[in-house]
Parts: structure tokens; C-alpha cells; sequence
């Protein structure tokens, strides 16, 4: 019998999903711990979590900063100590600064986590900046800014955020090397003093977890010893909305030989009644490999490599994204028909085939995003952060196999009209 390569595999509905949810227990000193306990592995991560991203820094890049130097030096090791300690024991070590939160993770073997627990609870309470560390790291990440200004993508990506929710805004500043300048040690000390304490901490602990590894966890993060502080957001009263009254934007590069285009505009956060259905929305529009852009830009016109569209939430709201780089001669092109396809969805009804395809991706890729105590830890944070329950995902999986192209049709009208889009490239283009 001759394969017909012509014809794609077939694929067997998704019923039900079971989601493994996390326990929750307090600390003595009622830091919330959540547990998944799963996997086979003698592994486990336990992950820290603090409301100190960007939204709560008193300048630029003071929480990105002080995150990713927590390793640099405490009252105890070098930073060569910690890392030589990590590395020992085979353990690895995570830091992560976003937009709301900051994250401390540690990967280790449980046989080990007696040892290198205490190197965490040591770099998470007595981080000090070092100068000379300090100094370092500012002359490296503005040498890494001069590369990345000369970079079509990153420049985009940087002034779409601004052009979303304006220049002051801690969602939409645009870093310059201005402000590693103006950013002092002090500042560090200060905001780690005051953002990563015991009151402003969550712990996930996910993997083979045992109770002697809640035993330590308790015995390093539970006492009364650990300061607490009177925390306060400083960017909280800033406004969601950029004061910027223009759409088309050019950020003009003579000598670029791609042009890279945002389009989108500021939307909602997945709170919102409508974010559900509008995941399902953009991902027929660019959301996965078969979708509408990547079918008409890449695969029929040729224009791109390749070519997505997001909907990013956020603790405070969320917005909508397309993202690409084109050659520039064809630049003009890309937009108008990325705009084509948006008004596809706004006035042609979705096949049922082309909805039957989507759902069932959809469903897939939730089926293997739950794959692992890891992941399972990853999807609790998801609504963790937002004051979600796990209905949340329950409600994801009826409305992925109950949503109509008449209500996605709906949706594309009520948020995806072009005029309430921002356009920007960065390259060469005629507006």
C-alpha cells in the first residue's frame, strides 16, 4: 500500500483531561506553601516566589537588577562560592525578574537538598551586592544593550511596549543605558531589604517531594528570624493606557535588511470573561504553526520565516500582539495582509474544519503542557498569581469544545477592529 503523503495523520477528540492539583500548607511563620507531589524522579524544584517585578521598583531596571544579582555575593560566600557549591551537589539555580513578580528556583536531587537549600536561604536573605560585582554588571548589560539597539526585533519589541502603555508606565518604559547609569548599588540593597522578605513570599515545591524535603523547607524558610516589612507598590496609581493618539509608527534603519512589524493593542488579563474564547481566537489567527498568518505570509506569499500573534496577560491587564520580520521590500505588503486576515475573522464565518483542527490542538498542546510535576506546578502558578481556582482550566476545556465561529466571529468585531490597533516597524517602510 502507497503512503499518500498528501493526506494528514489522523488524530482521535480529546475527552477528558485530569489536572493533578497542588496542596496548599503554611510555613509556622504562614508563608503559603504549595506542594505537587509528582513524577518519579528523586528530583525537586521549589521555586520563590516575590511581588517584586517591575511594577513595584522606584526606578528602571532596580528589580530586573537586583534579582539577577542575587548570586553575586551574600554576608557569607563569593560569588565563585555559590556557584562552585551549586555546580558540586549537581544542582541548578534559576533567577527570574518579570513584570510583577521575581522568582528564585532551585533544580536539585532530593539526597542533596539538605546541602544546597541552606546556599538558596543564604542568597535569598543575605544577598549584598558586592561593588565590584555590581560595577561588572553594569558595564556588561549596557555593552549587551548597544548589541541588542542595533537589532531590528529587540528595538520593536521594546518601543511596542511603550507605545502600548506610554514611557513612564513600569509596563512600557524603554530602557536606555541612561538608566544604568543613574542605577546605584543602594538602590539594590534597599529593594531587596524591602521586597524580599518572608510576608512577601510564596513557595512552590513540585517533583518526588518527601517529608524530610518539607522538613528542611520548614527548618530554612519558617522561622520567625526572617524580616518581614511593610511592602508598598510604587507604580500602582501609573495609568494603563498610553497617552499616544497615533497608530502607524516608523523607526527608521537605513541599513536594516529586515524590517520588524508589531501590531496589536492593549486588551485584557485572563480575569476577564472574554480571555478564554479570544486564546482560541488568536490561535487560529496566528497562534500555532498552521495558523492564518503563517499559512498567507510565510507558506503562500513567502514573506517571512515566520510570523505569530499573542495574547499576553498580565497582572494588571493584558494586551494583544503580531510579531514578525519581513524583508523590507516586502514590508508593506506583510501588513496589509496581515490586516486581510484580520478582517477575515471579523466578517467570514470560521470553517468547521479549520475550528474542528484548532480545538484539537489546542486540546493537545494543554495534554502535554501538564506532562511532568514541573509543568503541573507551572500551570498551579498560572492561576495562583491572578487569585484563580483550578475551574479556571476546567472552563478553558469546555469553551475550546463548545465555542461557535458565530461567537468567534462576535469576538473579532468587538476587539479586533484595525482602527483600535498600534502599527509599528522598525526598518525601512512607507507609511
Amino acid at each position: 500500500m502507497t503512503l499518500d503523503r498528501k493526506l494528514g495523520p489522523g488524530y482521535k477528540e480529546i475527552e477528558n483531561i485530569y489536572l493533578q492539583e497542588a496542596e496548599e500548607k503554611k510555613l509556622k511563620n504562614n508563608i503559603p506553601l504549595y506542594i505537587v507531589n509528582a513524577g518519579y524522579q528523586d528530583l525537586i524544584r521549589i521555586e520563590f516566589i516575590f511581588s517584586a517585578g517591575a511594577w513595584n521598583q522606584p526606578l528602571p531596571l532596580v528589580a530586573f537588577a537586583t534579582n539577577e544579582m542575587l548570586e553575586e555575593g551574600t554576608k557569607k560566600k563569593t560569588a565563585s562560592q555559590i556557584a562552585e557549591s551549586i555546580d558540586f551537589y549537581g544542582a541548578f539555580l534559576e533567577t527570574e525578574a518579570g513584570q510583577n513578580y521575581a522568582y528564585v528556583r532551585l533544580y536539585t536531587l532530593n539526597k542533596h537538598l539538605k546541602t544546597t537549600l541552606p546556599i538558596i536561604e543564604d542568597i535569598i536573605k543575605n544577598a549584598i551586592f558586592p561593588e565590584n560585582e555590581f560595577n561588572t554588571f553594569v558595564q556588561n548589560r549596557k555593552q549587551n544593550l548597544l548589541v541588542n539597539e542595533q537589532k531590528v526585533n529587540h528595538v520593536a519589541r521594546k518601543k511596542f511596549m511603550e507605545l502600548l502603555f506610554g514611557e513612564k508606565h513600569p509596563y512600557g518604559h524603554y530602557v536606555t543605558s541612561v538608566d544604568y547609569d543613574h542605577l546605584k548599588k543602594d538602590y539594590l540593597t534597599d529593594f531587596h531589604n524591602q521586597f524580599y522578605t518572608s510576608d512577601n513570599c510564596k513557595i512552590i515545591v513540585a517533583g518526588k517531594v518527601d517529608q524530610p524535603s518539607l522538613d528542611a523547607i520548614e527548618n530554612h524558610f519558617g522561622g520567625t528570624e526572617w524580616k518581614s516589612s511593610n511592602k508598598k507598590s510604587i507604580n500602582q496609581n501609573e495609568s494603563l493606557k498610553s497617552n499616544n493618539l497615533d497608530n502607524k509608527h516608523l523607526i527608521l534603519k537605513q541599513d536594516a535588511v529586515q524590517s520588524a512589524i508589531r501590531i496589536g493593542k492593549i486588551l485584557f488579563n485572563k480575569t476577564h470573561p472574554d480571555y478564554l474564547s479570544m486564546k482560541i481566537l488568536n490561535t487560529i489567527l496566528g497562534g500555532y504553526f498552521g495558523s492564518r498568518l503563517m499559512a498567507n505570509i510565510r507558506e503562500d506569499k513567502g514573506y517571512t520565516y515566520g510570523i505569530n500573534s499573542s495574547i499576553v496577560s498580565l497582572n494588571n491587564v493584558g494586551y494583544f500582539v503580531i510579531g514578525s520580520e519581513v524583508g523590507i521590500d516586502v514590508c508593506s505588503k506583510a501588513v496589509d495582509e496581515i490586516f486581510f486576515e484580520i478582517k477575515r475573522l471579523r466578517e467570514e464565518p470560521i470553517p468547521d474544519s479549520e475550528l474542528k483542527l484548532v480545538k484539537n490542538y489546542m486540546l493537545g498542546t494543554f495534554l502535554r503542557g501538564i506532562d511532568g510535576p514541573f509543568a503541573l506546578a507551572d500551570k498551579f502558578k498560572g492561576i495562583m498569581e491572578y487569585g484563580l481556582g483550578y475551574d479556571y482550566y476546567s472552563n478553558f476545556m469546555n469553551t475550546i469544545k463548545n465555542i461557535s465561529s458565530d461567537k468567534l466571529n462576535e469576538l473579532a468585531n468587538n476587539y479586533f477592529q484595525q482602527d483600535s490597533m498600534i502599527e509599528l516597524v522598525v526598518g525601512n517602510k512607507k507609511l
